[in-house]
């Protein structure tokens, strides 16, 4: 067990727990989850970099680091449908995307075959951690307002409802069409499989 998987796991425990705190309608509830979700989206940094500079690449941490990602970020999503801050359409199509993903990566291991992440990829992994981190900040902002002003927080929310949405829906596609990236690349061994 090396400190970038160390890392990836404190993003696997983090997960839950920042989930619990946000779903408690109360704002020091939602700044502690907000400050999780933080300092857990820096892990991901921090293993990467650390693993790199050290070359304590393993095929573990290969495995796990996407995998954390995936957790993180379907929990915050699922937590914005529970709170009604979005269609369940959008995570519905970025979680399938993700397990479908995760299994296509154990089926190239079952053949030998590593399913490294793609630079796409990368990119809408940075995406759904911006995404989910603006949206937190959001609902912390109108949880705020919604204590000393509620109607000035039900006018807010029907203002940026919309942008919030609108961010979700593209993130959505954009994690759709990595996925749809990855089958393009493995398509062969997909059909391997199939026949």
């Amino acid at each position: 067990m090396n400190t970038p998987n160390i890392l990836t796991l404190i993003r696997v425990i983090l997960a839950p727990v920042f989930m619990l705190f946000f779903l408690v309608d109360d704002l020091y509830m939602r700044l502690i989850a907000l400050g999780l979700f933080v300092v857990a989206a820096l892990t991901d940094l921090a293993d990467g970099w650390y693993a790199r500079k050290y070359g304590v690449i393993t095929g573990f941490g290969k495995f796990l680091d996407p995998l954390a990602d995936k957790i993180l970020v379907s929990s915050a999503l699922i937590s914005f449908v529970a709170l009604g801050y979005t269609s369940a359409v959008p995570v519905i199509l970025i979680v399938g995307r993700e397990f479908f993903i995760t299994g296509l990566r154990l089926l190239g291991a079952s053949k030998g075959v590593a399913i490294p992440s793609t630079a796409l990829a990368k990119f809408k992994t940075f995406l759904q951690m911006a995404v989910v981190g603006l949206v937190m900040t959001y609902i912390c902002v109108l949880t705020a307002m919604h204590q000393s002003d509620p109607g000035g927080a039900a006018e807010l929310r029907l203002d940026l409802d919309v942008w919030a949405s609108w961010l979700i829906w593209i993130t959505a596609a954009v994690t759709v069409w990595t996925g749809i990236d990855y089958v393009m690349k493995y398509l062969y061994m997909i059909k391997s499989v199939l026949r």
